[in-house]
Order: C-alpha cells, then structure tokens, then sequence
C-alpha cells in the first residue's frame, strides 16, 4: 500500500469511527483510533465503559469491526490495544 492509498483508507476508518461513536457514546464509551498497519490492520483504543466491559470484544470484533470492513474493505481487521 502506497503512502497515499494509506492515508486515503486512514481518513475512511477515522470517518468510520465518528460514524460508530455516538453508539458507544450511549453507553458511556468511546473508541480512538491509534494507528493502522501496512497489512491494513487497524488498532483502536477502547474507552471510557467501553474499556472495562465484559463484551468488550464483541463490540470490537461484531460491531466496530464489521461495520468499518463493510465500508472499507481494505481492512483486514481491527484490534485493541
């Protein structure tokens, strides 16, 4: 992935979590983007009750993951960090 097709799909995702984060929001949590790898891996930081919740992952992994692959499927995954 060019430097340019990189920072084109960075700007999507970062748009992609705007879109998700009143969601989480809603329940007192909050995701921040942290960075994306060469592979197209994604790494977020979950916040706030987002954090500490039990089903942590399956808000990372069935709702924030999904919801991104969908629109940019460039994306190979998201994963927290």
């Amino acid at each position: 992935m060019t430097e340019q097709e990189r920072a084109s799909v960075e700007a999507k995702v970062k748009n992609a979590l705007q879109q998700i984060r009143p969601y989480l929001q809603q329940d007192g949590g909050d995701v921040e983007y942290v960075d994306m790898t060469a592979e197209g891996v994604v790494m977020v930081r979950l916040q706030g009750h987002c954090g500490s919740c039990p089903h942590a992952m399956m808000t990372l992994k069935q709702g924030i993951e999904q919801s991104i692959r969908r629109v940019i499927p460039e994306v190979k995954s998201v994963e927290r960090v």
